[in-house]
């Protein structure tokens, strides 16, 4: 079997796959659910409860906020307590939503029922209702930054999609909540795709799968054995070959140009299986997106899970269900080592986006005293887009913005490689962050001028 990959940098992490065969059982219903304004790339999204007021599970709680949002539901029935700032996954105060549950009533539009229902059965379809009914549910990306889903299937005239390609990739060590997914839904996501293929009117479909994956594969291969719409795609195992730049790369061989250039550029609708799951749930059984598949691991957790958690439910919640945190030094990631992001309490909620929380423990958990650079040049032969991070990480430190915006620091896709390959222990992609942050922050600023 000849594997694809892409074609720029990379590294191969260990896989720390500890989930991997553990079958996904729903978390328990919170007794307090909290839900940020800000689940998604764009404006924030705006209450359409009050205080004292009674939602059932899928109840939308809040609208989009604007053309590049979408709406919040609530993944629990009972009484809106307040709507305060609380603290997210980012570790910083946001507008939510903060409800008290009582019982588990949902909305009876919701159909509930396990029978698959297909595109064939449906002609009434069309490309329009297919993408109001992904943007009515409130559907993001589900395995990155949280791009509202009905924006990418619907491409500026400039831009002409030719297919969709589905991330089964999970490439960052840890997770494996997209694997469970694949293996438990095959046939969901396959509707899933159907549905984003009709909605992007394209004709071809790609799913791409790594080969530490193989019983995925094999499911995949064997359902659409006889289709030649949909491809599966064995993948090599590297990372970050889950990254939408370089998927499009392994898959199709086509290279995304530089920001504000996007997958749909070169032909391309990249969404996660998450997503492709959720617009299936949406369309096909009016379920807007309220709940997802998460996993909770780490290597001194005792037990480790992967978990269908409603939306709102607080991280300490999920690992107090796996034997709770360690003994010793500890430290809690919303998502993987490579590109989750340290919690400054575990208090904060499940969102959309939160595909794991990993718990390092240990000497893992603490950083190495970052020493002088060596000019050994391994951050950029891993650099998957081509940069130079160590001179990135330079000009953000001596807040040099010019010079970071010059050196396409905004291409950054903050995968955490240069740092992962530094000898020397550099914070590489903390002072990156920073300054691409900054720089597009500039650039917002200077295009609103015009």
């Amino acid at each position: 079997m000849r594997l694809r990959t892409f074609s720029m940098g990379g590294v191969h992490p260990d896989e720390n796959k500890l989930t991997s065969e553990i079958k996904t059982v729903p978390a328990a219903i919170p007794v307090q659910a909290v839900f940020p304004l800000s689940q998604h790339i764009g404006a924030p999204a705006k209450p359409v409860v009050a205080r004292g007021d009674k939602v059932k599970v899928g109840t939308m709680i809040a609208e989009a906020g604007g053309f590049v949002s979408a709406p919040i539901f609530s993944s629990v029935s009972g009484t809106v307590l307040k709507i305060d700032n609380a603290i997210d996954a980012t570790g910083y105060l946001k507008p939510s939503i903060i409800i008290k549950v009582e019982g588990d009533e949902w909305e009876e539009s919701i159909n509930r029922s396990d029978i698959l229902e297909t595109l064939e059965n449906h002609p009434e379809l069309t490309p329009e209702i297919i993408v109001e009914r992904v943007k009515n549910a409130g559907i993001t990306g589900m395995g990155g930054a949280g791009f509202p889903t009905f924006i990418k299937l619907c491409p500026p005239p400039t831009a002409k999609a030719e297919c969709v390609i589905i991330n089964g990739v999970e490439c960052e060590p840890y997770i494996t909540a997209d694997y469970r997914l694949m293996m438990e839904h095959a046939d969901e996501i396959l509707v899933g795709l159907e549905l984003l293929m009709k909605a992007a009117k394209v004709n071809k479909g790609y799913i791409g799968i790594e080969d530490n994956k193989p019983a995925a594969i094999q499911l995949f291969v064997e359902k659409t054995k006889e289709r030649e719409d949909i491809e599966i795609v064995p993948l090599a195992k590297k990372y970050p070959q889950g990254g939408e730049k370089q998927l499009v790369d392994a898959v199709i061989k086509r290279q995304v140009p530089a920001p504000p250039a996007i997958p749909v550029n070169v032909g391309a609708i990249v969404q996660n299986v998450g997503t492709a799951f959720a617009v299936y749930e949406a369309v096909m059984k009016n379920k807007p997106l309220f709940e997802r598949y998460t996993t909770v691991t780490g290597k001194k957790i005792a037990n480790p899970g992967n978990f269908l958690v409603r939306m709102g439910t607080p991280m300490i919640q999920l690992i107090d269900a796996c034997g709770g945190l360690p003994e010793g030094n500890n430290k809690v990631l919303a998502g993987g080592p490579m590109m989750g992001r340290a919690l400054t309490s575990i208090e904060v909620p499940v969102c959309k986006g939160t595909n794991c929380v990993t718990v390092i423990s240990g000497d893992e958990a603490v950083r190495k005293v970052p020493q002088p650079c060596i000019r050994c040049a391994k951050c950029v032969s891993v650099c998957p887009m081509g940069l130079e991070p160590y001179l990135l990480a330079t000009v953000s430190e001596m807040h040099l913005w010019d010079k970071a915006e010059d050196e396409q620091i905004t291409s950054c896709i903050e995968c955490g490689s240069c740092m992962f390959t530094c000898p020397a222990h550099r914070s590489l992609l903390d002072n990156i962050r920073l300054g691409k942050s900054t720089v597009m922050g500039i650039i917002k600023a200077r295009n609103a001028k015009k």
